[in-house]
């Protein structure tokens, strides 16, 4: 089942049998496209705001297109989005970092309903080990927002958010794919009068893809299991809810397994660890009258890896308390003020030195909203102590205007600051206890418009500076860079016509090292994403193209690329769901990045699929 090539061929000929049966069905059930839904997001406010009001660019991965594949990563969902470079060393399980309209991998705040991932060590979220089991949405707020979240959100905030039971049901799925992938998921819902209850297990496998140019290598191989729970209340006057899941698993990489004299590598081997992640989430909220809001949010969130060759270990943990509330000062106005105290911690072992500390930081905010028909306004501030680096004051301006009953144009204006990881600042080989934070300020304008035939467009113009950057100086040693700056514009046009869609998007952006003019890595200058296709309830059909110019990277230039997806669904009866997937569908092998003496990772190639889901 290695080469997977029948199974190839049947995943690609189940998806023309999908839109053949989708054209010849006698019945078709009432399309779900006629009737257009306002897009509700809560990461800009806090609060449900539709996405149109928002002065701000904020994209949404919605439910159909997490629920195309179970066995596709966060990575890939993320793809989709073109301001986004999503660099992975491999495929599944392989490391994944974000590169947000251009800003560093740990600029990017990534959190499930609050909680904060990114990790007190490298400072990214663990993109790689994160299921994707219990997902209703994912928000992709673009440009700063340290306003409401603090450290690490100069590039934006990526937000999941878990789905929420709206009737009682029993399921169970499973995906098989190429190169002996397999997932399987059950799960039961329950909901009465406003409660609800809800529990998940899952189990994922794969021999995975080489990962490495070098012939000699196996391939990466991964598996996870994990499962979650919640169960809450939504009343009139009051809600709460208490949310657990973990994931564990294997998985295996390309390291270096042997150096010269020089700190040159000279041969490489597969390295096996086991990696770890839990959450728990108490979160509740209070109507206190009729104008005045009350929340509280308790969390935690661990991520650890063991090597499982030597000693070396990673364990993170995160710790979360939250109060805040909004208050409604007019029909027009509202005030949200809160407080978050954080506890980040990391206790590690790196080719063979150990290093523990953690942090502890406060920070109070206040943001004052408008809202009226045809204009609204957001102006914040934020106060944060930090125990390492103390004060940090940052703010955020912002407003969009109904210029015409079918035009909007929107402005804003933030700071924000990333503090350094533990990484950072004590690893062995470039670490550095005396780094600064990271600040930057944000300039953006936008324009969207709706057009005739279902058509809609936008515009954005966004400008960033980032001082302190933190990099490797001349002696390999990180330091605070003067400057660096991001400049870009974002794109989109989409058409909807009843069960018909497509979207295109496009992003170009100029990042840059100030003091060299030199483009800093792996962040393409343009790139380009567009999905169209055909779907209602019963049938569904579509296909996207993701392609990337050539970047920088260490020692060597990274060639652009293009791939293109295909996904089909037939909901053959209320009780039964038959899906297909083909990821990579020309199987394109592109370089993701330098490892440096002319040696390259690779993506994972291509993945075809086909599933069955059957609920009652």
């Amino acid at each position: 089942m290695s080469s997977f090539s029948k199974p190839a061929v049947f995943t690609g000929g189940f998806a023309a049998i999908l839109a053949v049966s989708a054209q010849t069905q006698a019945e078709q059930p009432a399309d779900v496209h006629s009737a257009v839904l306002d897009t509700i997001v809560v990461t800009a406010t806090r609060s449900e705001e539709k996405i149109e009001d928002v002065p701000a660019r904020i994209s949404i991965i919605e439910p159909a297109a997490i629920e195309q594949s179970p066995i596709a990563q966060i990575s890939d969902l993320l793809r989709s989005d073109a301001s986004i470079n999503m660099v992975q060393n491999g495929g599944l399980g392989q490391v994944a970092s974000i590169f947000l309209r251009g800003t560093e991998s740990d600029h990017t705040l990534v959190l499930r309903d609050g909680v904060r991932l990114n990790s007190a060590t490298s400072g990214m979220a663990p993109l790689q080990f994160l299921d994707t089991t219990d997902i209703q949405q994912i928000e992709i707020l673009k440009g700063p927002a340290s306003v409401l979240y603090g450290s690490d959100a100069i590039g934006g905030v990526v937000q999941i958010i878990s789905k929420q039971p709206v009737r009682n049901t029993v399921f169970v799925t499973a995906e098989a794919g190429e190169h002996s992938t397999y997932k399987s998921i059950i799960g039961a819902d329950w909901t009465e009068q406003g409660y609800y209850a809800q529990v998940r297990g899952q189990r994922l496998e794969s021999d995975a893809t080489k990962v490495f140019d070098l012939k000699e290598l196996s391939t990466a191989s991964y598996d996870q299991k994990g499962w979650s729970a919640k169960a809450g209340a939504k009343q009139e006057n009051y809600a709460y809810a208490l949310d657990y899941s973990q994931n564990q698993g294997h998985n295996a990489y390309v390291s270096c397994a042997n150096e010269d004299k020089d700190y040159n590598c000279i041969s490489y081997g597969n390295t096996q660890q086991a990696f770890s992640n839990e959450m728990l989430n108490l979160r509740g909220e209070i109507q206190l009258s009729t104008d005045w809001e009350l929340h509280a949010r308790l969390s935690q969130f661990k991520d650890e890896l063991d090597q499982l060759a030597g000693v070396d270990f990673t364990h993170n943990k995160t710790q979360e308390a939250e109060l805040y509330s909004k208050y409604q000062l007019t029909a027009h106005q509202s005030i949200l003020t809160g407080v978050t105290h954080r506890k980040i911690s990391g206790d590690i072992i790196s080719y063979g030195t150990a290093y523990t500390d953690d942090n502890r930081s406060t920070g109070y905010y206040l943001q004052h909203q408008y809202q009226k028909e045809g204009l609204n306004t957001q102006l914040g501030i934020r106060l944060e102590d930090d125990a390492h680096y103390g004060a940090q004051t940052i703010g955020q301006a912002a407003v969009r205007i109904q210029v015409l009953p079918l035009t909007s144009a929107y402005a804003n204006i933030g700071t924000a600051f990333k503090s350094p990881t533990l990484d950072e600042r004590y690893n062995s080989w470039s670490g550095n206890p005396n780094l600064k934070p990271e600040e930057s300020i944000s300039y953006e304008i936008g324009l969207d418009q709706k057009l005739n035939y279902g058509l809609s467009a936008g515009l954005a113009l966004y400008h960033t500076t980032v001082s302190q950057l933190i990099v490797n100086g001349p002696q390999y040693t990180l330091e605070n860079l003067n400057k660096a700056i991001y400049q870009g514009a974002e794109s989109y046009l989409e058409w909807k016509n009843g069960p018909w869609f497509s979207k295109l998007s496009y992003n170009y952006v100029k990042a840059q090292n100030q003091d060299i003019k030199e483009d800093l890595q792996r962040r393409p200058r343009q790139s380009l994403s567009w999905t169209a296709g055909w779907s209602n309830s019963q049938y569904g059909l579509n296909a996207s193209l993701n392609a990337k110019s050539d970047t920088a990277d260490y020692q060597a230039k990274n060639p652009g690329y293009a791939t293109v997806d295909m996904h089909a669904f037939w909901q053959i009866n209320p009780h039964l769901k038959a899906f297909t997937n083909i990821q990579n569908i020309g199987d394109i092998n592109y370089k993701t990045s330098s490892y440096g003496s002319g040696l390259y990772y690779l993506n994972g190639g291509r993945l075809a699929s086909a599933g069955l889901t059957v609920q009652y």
